[in-house]
């Protein structure tokens, strides 16, 4: 069911119309209305003439408000001056002109323009006699003109109001979108990086003993036999990684717990092992005293060996790679060096996305990471990871 007023917010000049009628059927009766004394002047008919004028101003009442008030100040003047009593059925056009006027501009315009139209309206009704009876002719004209400007400031504040509200819960819904898109940008990115970690590794380590193997197949069966035994284990662990990662987008109750956790570098020997089946013999190195890291800094750590490692299995000109592990009190540094071919730059011209990928999650934890591939250190890829990280960078890393 539709309320007054939203009918009145849907057709206003319906609206405007209706009041102007009403409004001058009760100016005309209130011209009839006899004054105290028992007296009342004898043209009606020019009292409801005037008072017609002033309905008829008010259907523009909304597009000039200023002018409104002057025709129907002017009307209610002239109705005093010809010796009619001043009811609020004559005063109701001025006062619906005066809301209209106090609702819609602002209190600097409309006060000084009620005041103004209220001292002529006030001074009309006491007249030239200065009798004992002067406070009540002024009382009744001026109390009735004083409050459509007191409704018009309530109703134009409650309108700023719910305009504010509205501008508020617009904004708090645009910035609840953006921020939910912002959320799922990032966690396509993270779930983008952990894919190709996973992926990478392993089908790299997986093409290069199947090489191997190929190569090896009629010189020395047995050692082919077990590279395609690790080639099997390597492809199984691919598969338990993948499962894992997919399978924490799916889970949300209590068997999410049956996952196996995420990695790091307790697992270390782990990849160095599959690495070392791959044909890539890798040389470890600790500096300082090793200690447990947060689990946002260990998944990063373990993930960005993984690549840069993958990287050394994929283009190093020699079948070895140096991994440092510097450990000092307040930073991990990751150093992992290997010879690069020459005549070969798969870097410079495609990097793909492991680099990009390295970077993102050594910035995730608050770290940094460089990858240098010039001079005679070869390919270098040195990453300073911080072992107490913010809790929303250790969040972002996992």
């Amino acid at each position: 069911m539709v309320s007054l007023e939203e009918h009145a917010d849907r057709h206003p000049r319906l609206t405007d119309a209706l009041i102007a009628v009403a409004l001058f059927g009760g100016a005309a009766l209130g011209a009839n209305l006899t004054g105290p004394d028992g007296g009342r002047p004898q043209d009606v008919w020019v009292a409801v003439v005037v008072a017609g004028i002033a309905c008829l101003a008010l259907l523009k009442a909304r597009e000039h408000p200023r002018i409104t008030v002057l025709v129907t100040t002017v009307c209610a003047v002239a109705l005093g001056g010809l010796g009619f009593l001043l009811t609020p059925l004559l005063l109701a056009p001025v006062m619906v002109a005066l809301y209209w006027l106090t609702a819609s501009t602002t209190p600097r315009t409309a006060w000084p323009y009620g005041g103004i139209s209220a001292v002529l309206i006030v001074s009309t009704a006491i007249g030239p006699d200065l009798d004992a009876m002067v406070v009540v002719r002024a009382f009744g004209p001026a109390l009735w003109l004083l409050l459509p400007l007191v409704m018009g400031s309530s109703s134009r504040l409650r309108h700023a109001y719910l305009g504010s509200v509205q501008a508020r819960a617009e904004h708090a819904e645009r910035t609840r979108e953006e921020e939910a898109r912002l959320r799922v940008t990032e966690e396509r990115m993270r779930i983008a990086r952990d894919l190709h970690d996973v992926v990478a590794h392993h089908m790299a380590v997986a093409n290069a003993q199947a090489g191997t193997a190929a190569h090896l197949l009629e010189r020395d069966p047995a050692l082919t036999k077990k590279i395609l035994t690790d080639l099997q284990a390597t492809t199984s662990s691919v598969m338990l990684e993948l499962r894992n990662t997919v399978g924490v987008l799916r889970q949300t109750g209590p068997d999410a717990d049956l996952l196996e956790p995420t990695p790091g570098l307790d697992r270390l020997a782990d990849l160095l092992e599959s690495c070392g089946s791959a044909g890539l013999a890798v040389n470890l190195e600790i500096e300082g005293e090793r200690r447990d890291l947060p689990p946002g800094v260990d998944l990063t750590a373990y993930r960005i060996i993984q690549e840069a490692l993958t990287n050394a299995t994929k283009y190093a000109a020699s079948a070895t790679a140096s991994l440092l592990l510097r450990y000092s009190s307040t930073t991990l540094t990751i150093t992992v060096t290997n010879e690069k071919r020459t005549g070969e730059e798969p870097r410079r011209g495609h990097r793909g996305f492991g680099i990009i990928g390295m970077r993102e999650r050594a910035h995730a934890v608050g770290g940094d990471l460089r990858v240098s591939d010039g001079g005679d250190a070869g390919f270098q890829v040195v990453t300073a990871l911080p072992l107490h990280p913010h809790a929303t960078s250790q969040r972002a890393a996992t």
